[in-house]
């Protein structure tokens, strides 16, 4: 099982600011997917720009959405830093 998107916020350069619901951050960069099917469509910079999370993935007002694990995968991930309580 993958972890739902819970955050999505769109950068310049068809990049994502995303968030995760185990705690994970990272980035998708959305270049290489902009020359398939509905993805065409986002090569529209302010289509682009109008993503959000729709249940546990992202999807733009123009139709396109993506497989929430496709997301968690292909996405260039931080590592979740844990701080100790005393």
């Amino acid at each position: 099982m993958y972890p739902s998107v819970t955050r999505v916020i769109p950068q310049a350069d068809y990049v994502l600011d995303l968030t995760f619901s185990n705690g994970e951050s990272g980035t998708l960069d959305m270049k290489p997917y902009l020359d398939f099917g509905v993805f065409t469509r986002l090569k529209d910079y302010g289509s682009f720009q109008k993503v959000s999370v729709v249940f546990d993935t992202i999807e733009w007002d123009v139709g396109a959405d993506l497989d929430p694990e496709f997301v968690y995968e292909k996405c260039s991930r931080q590592p979740t830093i844990h701080l100790a309580r005393y």
